[in-house]
């Protein structure tokens, strides 16, 4: 098959030659440019690509044979002119045994090349016999290459052989294959073949194409026509083997068919649509003003040319339209682009949701081979999304960070343009979108903010409930605790104390001694006094409010069993804070010394009062052996944290297993304002 396609091509060369430089151009180029051109090279490229397909072997073999017989002709033709040969068809006569043999064998090439057009026709889609019917027809095809010789040896004239053996038969074949392709199909429709019955349509549109053709031919020669009946003529002459070129070529790079499979870059594809589109345009263009050319001067003639580039343009357009929406698909404009962006807007409370449609929209907006999102940062969850994948190794053509004043909070990566280079256009929409996309971030950052301040808010309101409650509850608790020293202690105390002074009045009035009556009465009486100073002192310890919170806590210090060291600032010694600050400040020592007692096992402690950062902060240290501080939730941590609280203060406590705690108060600083009396 290669040194078929090779002497193919050298007749297609030799004839081409012989045809642009001795013989008349205006008869040779068309058939050339529109029967042998295409076939040849469609072949030649489907077949390169599926060497075993059979329909593939065809197309090259029908475009062999006509680069064969257009270089017998040309060849027949240049002789003719050189030796005086009249090879025109006469009505009678007798020609030299060398011209009857040319002749012989233009029409043998010419009638071969209409017996593979049925050929190829009858049997698309495979090439494959699959109805014995087919078999016997097409072989009795091959009967026919018989008439250019049997003909003449009968008697007919040479005009009737040349219409039966080369214009009927290249007018009519063609409609003879694709009638014999419906055929096929309707028979496959019965012997369930879809692939086949698929072609039905396609099939009854060429046959009443072709056949409409040679009924064309019935009324006119079409040779040696001038204006625009040339064109006509040329027209149909070229049509069969364009139109089956063209389909085949289709059907192998739009749907894989003839074992083809081939995948041409979208950029080449358009560029081709393109140049085919602007040709024509250009070519009716001219041939309108060439044919005005035969018939009116010049000037009109040029005026005709552009009258008709100016009508054709909106086609032209329409169609450049619909070949770039064939090779890309359909893209949105810039506008459109930023419009879908702006949609997208809506769903920018999620980030898993803006970055993958910012990232597709920008892939078929600027039609890109991939593009890269990433959002989030600076507080926020990160989001990547990819529309297409780069290649290994390769490097972002455009990068845009996102940013909101010093944030960072994402990034917009692209490759190169799937066609074309990227313009700065381009570049705008790409800054405008990471403009867009930062803002809407940062939107979803302040929103995230909120929602956690609004968290924090909502934890704080609970907690602040249940410190009031638990307040609520020690107040309730503490007063139970007076109330029940004050009625199983003291009032006890008292009543005895009542009874024994009733004893005493009793025996003075009997004249007994009361001395020792009275001094039992005194003792009992001072040690209610202590009892009401101990449980007063509970209350609220008079020094806290005669001599301030350094006195208090010093005071308290030195009633512990074990040693307490307190360390003050020299300012905090007669500086005086407001009531609810002292009171919270020195019952937090308290109870954490009790703590220490009750828990701690502790050798020392240390109490610390400073001044920081416009707060009194108050330490309390112990060496014991400490507690995990997940277990930080006692009731007596509990109330420091709510006195502490309740003032508006700070408290953290620090601890670990066998390396002592640290409770640590930062209360606010306010200063204690004096009544008068």
């Amino acid at each position: 098959m290669h040194l078929v396609a090779a002497g193919g091509g050298a007749c297609l060369l030799w004839a081409t030659l012989i045809g642009t430089t001795q013989l008349e151009n205006r008869y040779v180029s068309p058939w050339i440019l529109g029967s042998v051109v295409p076939c040849f090279f469609a072949g030649l490229f489907i077949w390169w690509h599926a060497p075993n397909s059979p329909v593939a072997r065809r197309l090259l073999l029908l475009g062999v044979w006509l680069s064969v017989a257009a270089a017998v002709r040309h060849t027949t033709t240049l002789l003719s002119q050189e030796l005086g040969w009249d090879l025109r068809p006469q009505p009678a006569g007798v020609l030299v045994p060398l011209d009857q043999v040319l002749l012989m064998i233009s029409r043998v090439c010419n009638l071969t090349v209409s017996i593979l057009v049925v050929r190829l026709l009858a049997l698309l889609p495979d090439g494959h016999v699959l109805f014995r019917h087919e078999r016997r027809v097409l072989n009795a095809l091959w009967g026919l290459l018989a008439l250019p010789v049997l003909l003449p040896c009968v008697g007919m004239s040479d005009l009737t052989v040349y219409y039966v053996v080369a214009y009927h038969s290249e007018a009519w074949l063609p409609g003879v294959g694709a009638a014999l392709l419906v055929v096929r199909c309707l028979r496959a429709r019965a012997a369930d073949r879809p692939d086949i019955t698929a072609l039905l349509p396609f099939a009854a549109l060429g046959a009443a194409v072709f056949l409409a053709r040679g009924s064309a031919r019935l009324f006119r020669a079409w040779h040696g026509e001038h204006g625009a009946l040339y064109f006509v003529g040329a027209l149909l002459g070229a049509l069969p083997y364009v139109s089956i070129s063209v389909t085949l070529l289709y059907a192998a790079f739009c749907h894989r068919l003839l074992g083809v499979d081939i995948v041409l870059r979208r950029s080449a594809v358009y560029g081709s649509l393109w140049l085919i589109i602007n040709s024509w345009y250009v070519g009716m263009a001219l041939a309108l003003g060439l044919t005005a050319g035969l018939y009116f001067p010049v000037g009109l003639s040029l005026l005709v040319a552009v009258v008709a580039a100016a009508l054709f343009q909106p086609v032209r357009a329409r169609l450049n339209t619909l070949a770039e929406r064939r090779a890309f698909g359909r893209r949105l404009s810039r506008f459109g682009l930023l419009v879908q962006f702006s949609a997208a807007l809506e769903h920018a409370y999620d980030l898993d949701r803006l970055a993958p449609r910012l990232a597709t929209g920008l892939r078929d907006g600027l039609n890109l081979r991939w593009v890269r999102v990433r959002l989030g940062g600076a507080g926020l969850p990160v989001s990547t999304a990819e529309a297409g994948r780069p290649p290994p190794g390769e490097r972002p053509s455009a990068q845009y960070p996102l940013l909101y004043g010093d944030d960072a909070l994402g990034v917009i990566e692209y490759g190169p343009k799937a066609a074309g280079r990227r313009t700065p256009e381009d570049d705008d929409i790409g800054q405008t979108l990471a403009r867009s996309a930062a803002l809407a971030v940062h939107n979803v950052r302040l929103a995230a903010e909120l929602s956690a301040h609004a968290r924090e808010t909502q934890r704080q309101a609970v907690e602040l409930a249940a410190s009031r409650a638990r307040i609520v509850h020690a107040q309730d608790t503490e007063r139970r605790r007076i109330e029940r020293r004050l009625h199983d202690g003291i009032q006890q105390e008292l009543v005895a104390l009542v009874a024994k002074l009733a004893l005493a009045r009793n025996r003075l009035h009997r004249g007994g001694d009361i001395d020792a009556a009275l001094t039992e009465v005194q003792d009992d009486a001072y040690h209610v006094i202590d009892d009401l100073r101990e449980l007063a002192h509970g209350i609220h310890p008079p020094i806290l409010t005669d001599q301030g919170l350094v006195a208090a806590v010093t005071s308290c210090a030195r009633r512990m069993p074990i040693p307490v060291t307190v360390h003050s600032a020299e300012p905090l010694t007669d500086e005086r804070f407001a009531l609810d600050i002292e009171e919270s400040a020195f019952y937090l020592v308290s109870e954490a010394l009790t703590n220490v007692l009750k828990h701690a096992g502790a050798g020392h402690v240390t109490v610390r009062m400073t001044h920081a950062d416009g707060r009194l902060q108050v330490e309390v240290a112990d060496d014991g052996k400490g507690f995990p501080t997940a277990t930080t939730h006692g009731s007596g941590l509990t109330g420091m944290r709510d006195r502490t609280e309740a003032v508006g203060g700070e408290l953290t406590i620090t601890s670990r297993a066998g390396h002592g705690t640290v409770i640590r108060a930062r209360l606010p600083e306010r200063a204690r304002e004096e009544t008068r009396a």
